[in-house]
């Protein structure tokens, strides 16, 4: 029998895996094929770049509070986050030796153009992609560059991918244009892309939302494990026939719909779909798992949600 890492590995490379892998993501991580090494850094409940989240309820992660650059005079004393090497990777020894043969990630947190709009608010971002003043670039490119540092710690630390969450969808479209979304980050991802598979890492890449009008270029750019994390906001089908035996995806059952109201027959039917759009026997398949208990999602469906995907034949 192949380890965990291995049958990852296989799903990514359309190398055929012996079984569709699944991965763990907020609740009985170490159940899974996947394992998250977080990179970030912070202190208490405030990230590196300065920002912190406001919870309103105990059940989910909150929003970003008052924007840390909320003029552009305030970057003459900004602090910039530094790699803290000693610091991120004080657990890495633990958490590998623990890992065994699992597949590793090394996790970002929130990235890129999320992050930007944490230190800058969400209206003044847009107003900044529409108007580009050089401060504009200037933070992207710090931004960029930061993570890219990240993505050199993490091949550094032996792990085998990098998992980014940056989303760009509503539920019915981008947030910004194709157009400009191309123009402004498209080869900013790239070149970070190609940073990592030169250290010989793989991009995992999350984003909630209706991304279609992208899902091409991230393929393009390089992305190896597209997570659409919201799946009923998406044609599936669509994406496939564009897509499938070309890229692998990391999906979920959708907890806006499926997997919080449906029955645990239909939360199998959904995974059966979802493999049978995006999934071949060669590869390129990964099952997503997530507990929402806050959105109404009862136990015995969060249970049927990984059981569904352990269930799924790559011969199907």
């Amino acid at each position: 029998m192949d380890s965990s890492e291995q049958v990852v590995r296989d799903a990514i490379n359309f190398n055929h895996p012996e079984r569709v892998p699944v991965g763990f993501f907020n609740r009985d991580h170490w159940a899974g094929d996947i394992l998250l090494y977080g990179l970030w850094y912070g202190d208490g409940d405030r990230n590196e770049w300065g920002y912190r989240f406001v919870r309103l309820d105990d059940g989910t992660m909150g929003q970003a509070g008052d924007p840390v650059i909320g003029d552009w005079s305030m970057l003459r004393d900004y602090n910039w986050p530094t790699l803290r090497r000693e610091e991120r990777l004080a657990g890495v020894d633990e958490f590998k030796a623990r890992a065994g043969e699992r597949y590793l990630l090394g996790a970002l947190g929130l990235s890129g153009f999320t992050l930007y709009t944490f230190l800058r608010g969400f209206e003044t971002t847009m107003l900044d992609l529409a108007l580009r003043p050089p401060e504009c670039n200037l933070l992207l490119d710090r931004i960029f560059d930061h993570e890219t540092r990240l993505i050199e710690l993490a091949a550094h630390a032996g792990l085998h991918g990098v998992h980014f969450s940056d989303d760009w969808g509503t539920q019915d479209g981008l947030i910004i244009s194709p157009q400009q979304w191309r123009a402004v980050f498209k080869e900013r991802y790239r070149a970070q892309f190609a940073r990592a598979h030169e250290l010989g890492l793989h991009i995992w890449f999350h984003s909630c939302g209706n991304i279609e009008a992208i899902l091409g270029d991230f393929h393009e750019v390089g992305v190896d494990v597209m997570n659409i994390s919201q799946p009923n906001a998406v044609d599936i089908e669509g994406a496939g026939e564009k897509l499938r035996g070309r890229q692998c995806f990391l999906i979920p059952i959708s907890y806006q719909t499926v997997g919080i109201k449906g029955t645990p027959k239909e939360i199998h039917a959904e995974a059966r779909r979802l493999y049978r759009a995006l999934g071949t026997p060669e590869g390129g398949f990964v099952g997503y798992v997530e507990e929402y208990a806050c959105m109404g999602q009862s136990e015995e469906n969060y249970k049927a949600c990984g059981e569904a995907f352990r269930a799924l034949s790559p011969a199907e």
